[in-house]
């Protein structure tokens, strides 16, 4: 078992006075379900529904109070009721409207009773069947692939995830890019982790990426009503890999005929499935951030151990040493990405870049992350430092001097000027800190 970082979430969670029923989003086979498992370990009482069984929908379709209904889970759990900890998890609550409606009550009325709850493909069933959540009854936790720390605890690596924990790598650094290498080819599907745990063979995981990526196309048709944006997914599904970490346009996308409009609702419904993420540019050197919704986004699937399998390159980053030499850099900028994004548990984060906002510029900055109150630039490039000519018009237009550069070198801080004379801090950071990235910049920021 994989120790996720959810736990903690679950355990605070859990300890709340004016608790809400917990509402787990994320694509398929991310590990809702078992983390729900293990966290269910901590309760004296485990109770279990799917609501894709008939019998199990039967009980919010035969009863109207919360206190009927929980009388009759506790039969069907083979459970006595008692008073101690308590957890029930509904799972595929989107087959069933009357236990989304019943969530309310459960808050209202039994909040003695822990409730979380699960599905797949959440957003875009609940969306067809016109379901929604109580507004203020519930809350939310994003359920993603594995960090790159959870990665090594799922690998049995936990004396070096201590050493990524407290910032003391710097002697065995060249080891943990190792683990990191092995961590941006496989990727952190929780089943691939755990198979390549096991044997330590690469190679053994394709079945397992082939198992997912076809489960995702036979979703197809839960994502959509509309037999044209079905058709357009399928297309997505399909060639969209080769596409990853890019800057995409949705007019003919693949080498298609379909229309902008057409492929932006297909790519916006594959969104909501929590399968990819359009990353939008923003034009600020300050918070906030506002993306622009006119301008082209880059592609981020949800994994790139599946966009290492289903573009095809999985040999090409398995045979370098150095995964900034891998596609013109575009697996280590995604492999970056999807770890940034496992920094929050919010729903409601989202990956920005930096695009200049000038007439005949190409200037850009991989990402911008919001530190303190600050939007830090972050560049995934090796190389000197007069060549991250970006990154200095960056610095030039916003009020603090803090940079992030991502490498596969040792730790370190430079200090750089620009053309116009500013001086800023470079944080040269390996990949293996970026999960770490907060406690990096509060430690560097403080010792200033």
């Amino acid at each position: 078992m994989i120790q996720r970082k959810a736990l903690e979430y679950l355990r605070e969670w859990k300890t709340l006075t004016r608790r809400k029923p917990l509402v787990l989003r994320g694509a398929r086979q991310v590990g809702k379900t078992t983390l729900v498992n293990e966290f269910a370990k901590e309760y004296d009482i485990f109770l279990k529904l799917n609501m894709e069984r008939s019998h199990d929908r039967e009980i919010f379709e035969k009863y109207e109070t919360v206190d009927d209904i929980i009388r009759e889970i506790f039969v069907v759990n083979n459970q006595l009721i008692r008073n101690v900890p308590t957890l029930l998890f509904i799972d595929e609550i989107q087959y069933s409207k009357p236990a989304v409606a019943m969530l309310r009550y459960f808050y209202e009325e039994a909040n003695h009773i822990h409730v979380i709850t699960a599905g797949s493909l959440l957003e875009t069933i609940m969306d067809l069947r016109k379901i929604s959540f109580p507004v203020g009854r519930v809350q939310y936790l994003a359920i993603r692939p594995c960090s790159f720390c959870e990665f090594l605890n799922g690998i049995g690596e936990d004396f070096d995830l201590n050493l990524i924990q407290n910032l003391q790598i710097e002697s065995v650094h060249q080891r943990v890019m190792k683990h990191f290498r092995d961590y941006a080819l496989i990727g952190g599907m929780p089943d691939a982790i755990m198979q390549f745990a096991e044997n330590r063979d690469i190679l053994s995981l394709t079945d397992i990426f082939s198992s997912l990526v076809n489960s995702y196309k036979d979703d197809v048709e839960k994502y959509t009503n509309k037999p044209t944006i079905v058709k357009i997914i399928r297309t997505i599904l399909d060639v969209g890999w080769t596409s990853a970490g890019g800057v995409v346009c949705f007019e003919n996308f693949g080498n298609t005929q379909y229309k902008s409009r057409e492929m932006s609702e297909a790519f916006q419904t594959i969104q909501k499935a929590m399968l990819l993420e359009l990353v939008y540019p923003v034009a600020e050197t300050q918070m906030p951030l506002l993306p622009n919704y006119r301008r082209q986004p880059k592609l981020i699937w949800l994994d790139t151990g599946l966009v290492n399998y289903s573009a095809g390159i999985y040999k090409e980053v398995f045979s370098v040493k150095d995964i900034q030499d891998v596609w013109r850099g575009r697996i280590a900028e995604h492999i970056v990405a999807q770890e940034l994004l496992s920094l929050s548990d919010s729903l409601l984060t989202k990956r920005v870049y930096w695009r200049r906002d000038k007439k005949g510029s190409e200037a850009g900055v991989d990402f911008v992350y919001n530190f303190d109150g600050k939007a830090i630039p972050i560049e995934v490039k090796s190389g000197h430092n007069s060549k991250l000519k970006s990154l200095h018009l960056f610095m030039d237009e916003c009020p603090h001097d803090w940079a992030v550069r991502v490498w596969s070198q040792p730790f370190s801080i430079d200090k750089v000027k620009t053309q116009t004379g500013k001086e800023f801090n470079l944080i040269n950071l390996p990949f293996y800190y970026v999960g770490v990235l907060e406690k990096v910049l509060e430690k560097v920021m403080n010792e200033k």
